[in-house]
């Protein structure tokens, strides 16, 4: 490499290197090259130019050496620190832009160089001073990154955060202010000491005084808590008076809490008792108290997402009615579980036999009885039941067991015995009879379960226990079910207490909730099936290749991994192609109803609107054959429960729909607590159905009289196919059949399955594990006290 001596005619020998080097490149990089250099002025003021450029250092020559200016690449001074004195000699540099070029300039023609780390502390300090604090902080942020050992760069980041404190200060700006300040704090505690713990005293007094006048008491705890937990009160001096302020309002719920004790009030006692330790957790008695009027008085507080405005226990499609009605009412057989061959029913009277040819199914009652009030029911009440399940004229009415049953009789007062017609594998199953208080007296609404419905208040319902259980002398005196506004208000509130279980989380909450100390989380057994089902007659969804249309229309894998599950990989929840589950794993037999081979349809707009274009000729030929009017396209509504995950589902898929621009889509709110729509409200409704028991549930909800009402042939076929099979590879075999009949004619449109998660937290004790409903043992919960 060749060195050119740069004396006096510095200029002249650069431009005449550079003129030749620059002579093979375009103009434009001719042009790029001028600005690094020039023989005479000043280059242009840099600003924000330094942030789009390497780094470089400034090199300004005596106007006695004829002048100009040069980028050069960082020079390599020790420590980058400029020499005190002017060396003697010559200084050699690389000018920005002409790689593998070296210049040489004598010091003594030199009149100052410009370190790059000084131009960028400038700039800093400049726009801080100007209020600039935008525009400041990239210049710092480079700094920080590439010279984390300058020895400005510290007074600058102090100074910075000091100024920008202050700017929000002004503003009254207090949250942020107060964020500066104790990043200030953090960078650096010696930075002007005395005056920044004044102003973070200062803001926090103000915080904590706007948070109590509009009654945000968790959040003033929450800011009270830590900033005992980071300073000392002798830095911030309001901490104790604070501190005094919280204990003070603490001390008085807690003599409320005391004085409705004493009344004998539990439900204020309790209530007044916990607010008492959320505004101070440290009150002093404050623990022990909540344990003694949880003794007195246990209640439990479950926070739902769905109100129970209509309570029954065999509900398919309405998740709180289901809820509710194990709480309220007993069925004559209730599913307890899941084995390989179906569900587990437990007979509520005692247990059950079943000859070897399926022929005969027989009930024996309990030598000991049930506890009240079911013990007024015998032998041959239950009989008169399941004979009224065979008579077409009666409410009990079941054409599925109709259909199998051949002969009731009552062997003896602790025995009934049903003869069938033909082999039924799981004869339990069509016996959910609903055990309402007809049984037991004449007001159906009495009670036969263990508590009963007491009160509705503003945002929650009561449910009170109809008669203490003296196995489980701690078990809830209340159930109080507390609606939650959304998802993650209700994950708030199980955290913080406000509530003591959930009963339904969104698939990613319960992964995120697993994590915590404070609570457990469990998953349902039986994943819930999510469908659009038609219930209107309007002329387009009657048509097949319509509503196939509408399922290559909808992207179901990414509202559901993108929406629904926020990203996240959830076992179990999957895209499917039919109405049944398909269990949580591979080879799961829960899923012994849903075909694998027939897979779910992709997501395909273009042969959807082409689908939707061909439907629309066959209707109109029909009609002109038919000399009748083609029918218009109407907006299609879809209804939705009141429920989060309904709610963001049909949102996305309103939005999709209507990407074809080729008919509105309009969202039906229903009311809490309802499921479908009044008729002629709406045109398809989202439906989260229990499939618990496919071979039962497919006629529940596929047959005329379901909830699809479906009056397809080839689904009616299936469904009478089904329920003639005499074996369980029979029934699984035909509802595997069923399955690809449905997905081929679509009398509902599946999404997809979701598995379904509750929570409690550590101190309710008895809820168990596999349930399959949240109430199913509920007469064992206690407080762990």
């Amino acid at each position: 490499m060749t060195h050119q001596p740069l004396l006096n005619g510095f200029w002249k020998s650069a431009i005449v290197g550079i003129a030749v080097l620059a002579c093979s490149f375009p103009t434009t990089l001719h042009a790029q090259k001028n600005n690094n250099f020039g023989q005479s002025g000043a280059p242009e003021a840099e600003g924000i130019e330094l942030l789009q450029t390497e780094a470089y250092d400034m090199i300004r020559v005596k106007d006695s050496a004829k002048g100009g200016w040069a980028k050069v690449l960082p020079l390599p001074f020790p420590g980058r620190k400029l020499p005190r004195t002017t060396p003697q000699g010559f200084l050699e540099v690389s000018i920005l832009g002409l790689p593998g070029k070296k210049f040489k300039i004598a010091w003594k023609d030199i009149e100052a160089i410009d370190l790059w780390e000084d131009r960028l502390a400038r700039e800093t300090r400049e726009r801080i001073a100007s209020g600039d604090f935008d525009g400041a902080y990239p210049f710092m942020a480079v700094m920080m990154r590439d010279l984390p050992e300058n020895a400005t760069l510290a007074e600058l980041r102090a100074n910075y955060l000091l100024r920008d404190g202050a700017s929000h200060y002004q503003k009254k700006e207090w949250k942020e202010t107060l964020a500066i300040l104790e990043e200030l704090r953090r960078f650096d505690p010696k930075f002007q000491t005395k005056v920044v713990l004044q102003k973070i005293n200062e803001i926090i007094d103000t915080l904590m005084e706007s948070m109590l006048e509009a009654d945000d008491l968790e959040n003033a705890q929450k800011l009270l808590s830590r900033i005992s937990g980071d300073y000392k009160p002798s830095e911030i001096p309001t901490i104790e008076r604070w501190n005094a302020q919280f204990l003070a309002m603490a001390e008085e719920k807690q003599a409320a809490a005391i004085a409705a004790r004493d009344k004998k009030d539990f439900r204020a006692a309790r209530k007044l008792a916990r607010d008492s330790l959320h505004i101070y957790p440290k009150v002093p008695g404050g623990i022990e108290l909540v344990k003694q009027i949880d003794t007195l008085y246990p209640l439990v507080r479950v926070g739902v997402l769905q109100r129970a405005t209509v309570i029954d226990p065999t509900q398919l499609d309405n998740w709180p009615a289901r809820r509710a009605g194990e709480l309220v009412y007993r069925r004559l057989f209730e599913m307890r579980g899941v084995g390989p061959e179906g569900g587990e029913f437990e007979f509520l009277f005692g247990d059950t036999e079943q000859s070897d040819d399926r022929l005969e199914f027989d009930l024996n009652f309990s030598p000991n009885g049930t506890e009240p009030p079911l013990d007024k029911i015998d032998a041959y009440q239950v009989a008169d039941a399941l004979a009224a399940r065979a008579q077409r004229t009666s409410p009990l009415y079941d054409p599925a067991w109709a259909s199998s049953v051949e002969g009731i009789s009552v062997t003896s007062p602790r025995e009934i015995q049903c003869l069938l017609r033909r082999p039924h594998v799981l004869p339990a199953s069509l016996l959910q009879v609903w055990v309402d208080g007809t049984w037991i007296s004449d007001d159906p609404k009495t009670p036969t379960g263990a508590y009963k419905p007491d009160v509705r208040e503003e945002n929650l319902t009561r449910y009170v226990l109809t008669q203490r259980n003296k196995d489980f002398p701690t078990q809830p005196r209340e159930v109080v079910e507390v609606d939650q506004i959304n998802a993650a208000d209700s994950v708030s509130a199980l955290l913080r207490g406000e509530v003591d279980v959930l009963d339904r989380l969104f698939p990613a909450d319960a992964e995120r909730l697993r994590g915590s100390k404070k609570v457990r989380v469990g998953r349902y057994p039986l994943p819930s099936v999510h469908m659009l089902i038609p219930c209107s007659d309007h002329p387009y969804l009657a048509e097949r290749t319509f509503r196939r249309a509408l399922i290559y229309a909808i992207n179901r894998e990414d509202i559901l991994t993108g929406e629904l599950l926020e990203g996240k990989t959830v076992e179990g929840c999957r895209v499917i192609s039919g109405p049944f589950p398909s269990g949580t794993e591979p080879d799961d037999p829960l899923g012994y109803a849903y075909n694998e081979s027939v897979k779910p349809r992709p997501y395909q707009p273009r042969l959807a609107k082409l689908l939707m274009e061909m439907n629309q000729r066959q209707m109109k030929s029909e009609a002109e054959k038919k000399k009748e009017e083609m029918p218009a396209m109407t907006p299609i509504r879809i209804a939705v429960p009141a429920d989060n995950v309904a709610a963001i589902a049909v949102q996305a898929i309103k939005t999709q729909l209507e990407l074809l621009d080729v008919f509105p889509v309009e969202i039906v709110e229903l009311p809490p607590g309802e499921s479908m729509p009044k008729e002629g409200t709406a045109d398809l409704v989202y439906v989260a159905a229990s499939i618990w028991e496919p071979s039962i549930d497919a006629r529940r909800l596929l047959g005329p009289n379901g909830l699809a009402g479906s009056q397809d042939q080839l689904v009616g076929l299936g469904l009478r196919r089904l329920e003639t099979a005499r074996n369980w590879k029979e029934v699984r075999d035909r509802l595997h059949d069923l399955h690809q009949t449905s997905n081929h004619e679509l009398p509902i449109l599946p999404l997809w399955q979701l598995v379904d998660s509750y929570a409690y937290r550590n101190e309710v004790v008895g809820i168990g594990r596999d349930i399959v409903s949240l109430y199913q043992n509920v007469r064992r919960w206690r407080l762990a006290l």
